[in-house]
């Protein structure tokens, strides 16, 4: 065996692979860190899914999630979108109701779709609703809270402007926040994809999470950035060239 490829089954899983995975793992350097610009070609190549996998950033940020002062989260409207055709229900009151509507929301209503989330409907991706309809909206906040899906001010999804915010989801705004070691978990797109549009939109990722950077945190910010495809090995990107 060639030291090659003994150094190339040294970065595979020690858990048992498929056939495909053995074909992908070793494309990926673990030893290296890509840029930004490497990593949005070669994750197209590592995706070992028979779909349109999704590209996604995994950011493990310099913050203590700890403090309620370092806590990171926020919106960003992606350039090229998610690839992903999004359902949005929008829990408005009546006067609202056709501009919801005209703006392209799948779903428009309240007190009937209130009700039926009570009994277990649940076939939509974002839920927007305006602050006049927020007191009834509450009575599901049990159900939608854990999903991620109850609106919230913070989270741009409480909004006055009904129809604007519709047509930012509809155009590829997304809601991120960091899991509670510090993570942000971001879709970025699909393998479908160009690899200069995962780029852009990692691009536009990493910006607003700069943007977002509490006042408090100290020390290096981006500690370390991986991109994956949903079946495929993760890429480790330079957090240094990024930063």
């Amino acid at each position: 065996m060639s030291q090659e490829t003994t150094a190339q089954t040294a970065q595979l899983p020690k858990k048992k692979l498929t056939k495909k995975q053995r074909l992908v793992y070793p494309k990926v350097d673990r030893t290296k860190k890509y840029s930004l610009e490497e990593a949005s070609k070669l994750v197209k190549e590592v995706s070992y899914a028979n779909f349109d996998a999704t590209v996604e950033l995994h950011v493990r940020l310099g913050v203590d999630p700890s403090k309620p002062d370092q806590m990171v989260r926020g919106t960003i409207t992606l350039p090229h979108g998610t690839g992903k055709k999004v359902r949005v229900l929008a829990l408005v009151t009546p006067e609202d109701e056709e501009k919801a509507k005209e703006a392209g929301a799948d779903y428009v209503g309240l007190d009937e779709y209130i009700q039926k989330i009570k009994e277990g409907w649940l076939d939509f991706d974002v839920v927007l609703a305006t602050p006049q309809a927020m007191k009834k909206v509450a009575q599901v906040a049990r159900i939608l809270g854990p999903r991620g899906l109850m609106p919230t001010p913070k989270a741009g999804t409480v909004v006055k402007d009904i129809a604007q915010a519709i047509k930012e989801v509809k155009k590829g705004r997304i809601s991120y926040k960091m899991d509670k070691y510090g993570i942000v978990h971001v879709p970025i797109g699909k393998v479908s994809f160009t690899p200069e549009q995962i780029k852009e939109n990692a691009e536009a990722v990493l910006k607003a999470l700069l943007a977002a950077k509490p006042a408090s945190a100290k020390g290096q910010y981006f500690k370390s950035i991986y991109m994956a495809p949903t079946m495929g090995p993760g890429i480790p990107i330079n957090p240094k060239e990024v930063q």
